[in-house]
């Protein structure tokens, strides 16, 4: 969700999440960004935090002209040269699996947090953890969506052949894609402009509400 925009924004559920938990996840990043298109008349700016990252781009590349801009935040191209989360974070989450979904989210969440985050703002984790709970994500959509981000990440994505204006924002202290992809994101995109937030981390809407916001609707206009 992005907040405080200037102008009407789509936001919708992926299958096997939300309002639509109950239907079998998509299980590939093409798949997912056909049900985005379909969500869409026109034209659109098109705002893709990490896996909606990768959909934004599949769409960008895809069906070019459904694209009038790009917001890449939090998210990276794959390929080789790719930077991979620090292996204890990878080690939480699957430690985390199969455990009752209220622990793993209380477990897992403040990674996507600049360290600390969580332990400074008490009453926003809650908060932000008790609307994740109204509509917990199955299990088995959480493996599909990290096996269909791993395969895109794996082949790797050609943004230089990506012709919208794009704007690629990144936190510094990102443990989910590290800062690094980002950087290297922007440099593949002919003409994109790179904004790095010192000291963010992943999950930058709910973290950085206002100026990710503001970035945004600078940008659109």
């Amino acid at each position: 969700m992005v907040p405080l925009l200037d102008r009407e924004a789509i936001t919708f559920d992926n299958r096997g999440t939300g309002a639509l938990s109950s239907e079998p996840a998509r299980r590939t990043i093409a798949d997912v960004a056909e049900d985005a298109l379909a969500q869409v008349d026109g034209p659109a700016d098109i705002v893709g935090l990490s896996m909606g990252g990768y959909v934004a781009m599949t769409i960008a590349l895809s069906r070019p002209e459904a694209v009038r801009s790009l917001v890449l935040a939090g998210t990276g191209a794959g390929g080789p040269d790719r930077m991979r989360r620090p292996k204890h974070v990878a080690d939480a989450f699957f430690a985390a699996l199969r455990l009752p979904y209220e622990e793993y989210a209380r477990r897992t969440m403040p990674y996507t947090f600049s360290d600390g985050w969580a332990e400074r703002n008490p009453e926003r984790f809650e908060a932000i953890l008790t609307a994740r709970l109204e509509r917990p994500t199955p299990y088995s959509t959480i493996e599909a969506h990290a096996d269909a981000c791993y395969a895109f990440y794996r082949a790797g994505c050609a943004v230089e052949r990506i012709s919208a204006p794009t704007l690629v924002i990144h936190g510094s202290e990102d443990l989910i894609v590290p800062v690094e992809n980002g950087r290297m994101l922007a440099e593949r995109i002919p003409g994109a402009r790179y904004v790095e937030l010192p000291g963010s981390g992943h999950n930058l809407p709910p973290e950085e509400p206002e100026t990710f916001a503001g970035l945004v609707n600078e940008f659109l206009e």
